[in-house]
Formats: structure tokens, C-alpha cells, sequence
């Protein structure tokens, strides 16, 4: 498997040599120690492992106190989230009350989460008055956004990503947040370097990636007027079996779709290994905000990994275009040295993703468009 750590170097399918940037963090990545099921057969024992809680997390989890508010829970992440928060706390022996806050448009997640032992909430972001009704929380994990569609409607994409943060950020002026912001804020970056890093600037392509430079800059403000000690977690981008990179790549390789090359690089996480980080970040919140890129240290190849998935699953990937210079990418040095981490192998995600979409495991039906290079979503 072609993967380029940030700190060494790898040759692409032309054969020319991709030259890292300079060793910011170690060689190897430190794999998850848990025993893991060599294939997951069902929503369940997916869950079940999205919501395992690392020991690292379960002696983090003992300095939050209660509630822990986590807005925006009803997205893609937020319910394993908020779970595997509730589950630390169990292991912990520490009485922590996890709230889910979300509009909850789909009453099955909501009933997932309270089946599980999480609190939940139904609130309007965008509406003050329903913001002061919440619970008072020293800790708040923030969720919330809206990526696709921005096309057609850019407006509610804007009022989402700035109007809701500064209303939060007036509503809990001196909690700890860890708000979660997205890779998109970075332009393009040559693939040679190995990924943009968080004191590059801000220029993005798309209505979207600068509506998210705009929640960025209002929990900033934020943080500067008021003092709320925060942090933003750049994300690159979580996978899991449902939905993802990997499931997106995997899904076309299995049905004989082209896969694109031209964004021919990328950086992911186990949705469960991002998880996980995000809530061990509550520490790490400050005033000024802190700013850290969320993704594993590689950078992986589109083509290999796609070549890779069709060894599993028995068919050849087919390709459309070639590979370019640039590409979406983050280095994620900075949180490497801030906290712990360990990631789950990426052999075994594949084997995983293979094997679920050979099987027609669920399809969340939300592509991710790792393809697109001119921001539109």
C-alpha cells in the first residue's frame, strides 16, 4: 500500500519521488492494542466498536465534569460520539451526564442515544431563545455544521456555520469548547510537502470552506473578547463503514464506477479514533483559541488504496484522469505532540470496509466528493 508518512517520502505511480516535509512526527503510527474483529457483520458490531472507549479516554474522562453538552449530535458523528463518551464514564465509574443536542429530524437517533444512556436534547440552533433553555455545562464538545448543499443554498450554509457558533459562544461564555472545524479551510497544497499545517493561511476555494473560516473566526473572537477557553480540531476526514473516503472508494471499485485521480492524495481517521481525540481535547482548550489538524500522520494514495480495496474485493478498480501536484491535505504533527494517540490499523479498516460493502452493509447515502477540486458541494 502506497502511504506517505509526514516525516519520510514514497514514490506515486509515475514513479516520481514525493518529498516529505521535515520529520515532525515519529516514523511509525501506534496502533490501537484493543483485540478487533476481523470483519464486522452488522450495524451492531459496528456500533460496538465506534463506541469502545480507549483506557486513555477513561482516565480523560474523569476530569469532565457533569453534563457534557455535545451540540450538533445528530449528524454523522455525533451520536458514536456522545456515546462513546457515556461509555468511558461508565468504565470510569464516574458520574457523568452526557446531553445530546440536536433538532433530531430522525426520532431513531434520538431513541439510539437514550437507549444507550445519553441524555438528549431537541434545540434550535439558530434560535437564541431555545440556546438559553439548555442545561449550564462547563464543557462543551461543538458539532454542529452544514457542508452539502451549499450550492443551492449558500445562505443557510453561512447562517449555520457563524450565526450558531456566536450565539453558543454568548450562551456559555466561559465553558471549555472543543469545536470541531474541517480540513476544507486550508486551499489545495503541493502533495510533495506532506499536508498544510495550522499557521498556514486561510484561503479556500468554495462557499462552504469560507463559511467554515468564518465559524473559525468567530469562536476566535470569541476567545479574545470574552476569554472562552477553545479549541478547533481541523478534520481529515473520519471514515467508517457507512459513509467516508474509503467506503465511497470502495463502493465504486466494487461496482465497476470510475474512481477520479486528480485529487490523488488524502488523509482520513477512524470515526472512532477521531472521536476519541475530540473529547480528550476539552484540556488543550485556551483563550486564544488553540488550533490543531485532526487526521492520521499519512497521507494515502487514492490509486493504491483503491487498488488495495479491489484486491479484497475481487474486481480491478477502474480509473478516470490522472493525478495532480496539489491536493487536500493536513499535517497533524501538532496534535500528535499535544496528546496520545493511537490509531486503528488501516488493514484492518479495509479488510473491514471490503467486506461490508461486498455483504451490501448500509450505505448512508452522503458521498463525500473527495474528488471535488473547485469547492462546490
Amino acid at each position: 500500500m502506497w502511504v506517505q508518512p509526514q516525516n519520510g517520502c514514497a514514490r506515486n505511480h509515475d514513479g516520481v519521488f514525493l518529498e516529505a516535509v521535515q520529520q515532525l512526527v515519529p516514523t511509525t503510527v501506534a496502533t490501537a492494542s484493543a483485540e478487533l474483529p476481523a470483519t464486522i457483520r452488522n450495524e451492531s458490531e459496528l456500533e460496538e466498536i465506534l463506541t469502545r472507549p480507549s483506557a486513555a479516554l477513561i482516565e480523560a474522562i474523569k476530569t469532565i465534569s457533569s453534563p457534557l453538552l455535545v451540540l450538533g449530535a445528530g449528524g454523522k458523528m455525533g451520536p458514536t460520539l456522545a456515546v462513546l463518551a457515556r461509555r468511558a464514564a461508565e468504565a470510569a465509574g464516574h458520574p457523568l451526564e452526557v446531553v445530546a443536542v440536536s433538532r433530531f429530524g430522525n426520532a431513531s437517533s434520538r431513541q439510539w442515544l437514550e437507549a444507550r444512556g445519553v441524555q438528549t436534547a431537541s434545540c434550535d440552533l439558530l434560535d437564541a431563545n431555545a440556546i438559553i433553555r439548555l442545561p449550564d455545562a462547563a464543557n462543551i464538545i461543538y458539532l454542529v455544521g452544514l457542508k452539502f448543499g451549499t450550492a443551492q443554498n449558500p445562505a443557510a450554509t453561512w447562517a449555520i456555520n457563524t450565526l450558531v457558533p456566536a450565539r453558543v459562544c454568548e450562551r456559555y461564555p466561559r465553558s471549555r469548547i472543543v469545536a470541531l472545524s474541517t480540513g476544507n479551510v486550508y486551499p489545495p497544497s503541493a502533495v510533495s510537502r506532506g499536508g498544510a499545517v495550522e499557521t498556514d493561511s486561510l484561503t479556500p476555494l468554495g462557499e462552504y470552506a469560507n463559511a467554515a473560516v468564518g465559524r473559525e473566526r468567530i469562536f476566535e473572537y470569541h476567545a479574545h473578547r470574552q476569554h472562552t477557553p477553545v479549541t478547533l480540531l481541523r478534520l481529515f476526514y473520519a471514515v467508517e463503514l457507512r459513509y467516508g473516503v474509503l467506503a465511497d472508494i470502495a463502493r465504486k471499485v466494487h461496482t465497476g464506477q470510475p474512481v477520479a485521480l486528480a485529487n490523488g492524495a488524502f488523509n482520513c481517521i477512524w470515526q472512532r479514533d477521531a472521536n476519541d481525540l475530540i473529547l480528550r481535547a476539552l484540556p488543550l482548550t485556551a483563550a486564544p483559541a488553540r488550533v490543531y489538524n485532526l487526521c492520521r500522520p499519512e497521507v494515502f494514495s487514492v490509486r493504491e488504496i483503491a487498488t488495495r480495496l479491489g484486491e479484497l474485493l475481487g474486481r480491478p478498480p477502474v480509473f478516470s484522469g490522472s493525478e495532480t501536484t496539489t491536493a487536500l491535505l493536513g499535517n497533524s504533527a501538532q496534535l500528535g505532540t499535544a496528546l496520545d494517540t493511537t490509531a486503528t490499523p488501516m488493514e484492518t479498516i479495509l479488510h473491514w470496509t471490503a467486506q461490508w460493502v461486498k455483504h451490501g452493509g448500509r450505505d448512508l447515502g452522503r458521498p463525500t466528493h473527495f474528488e471535488v477540486r473547485d469547492g462546490k458541494y
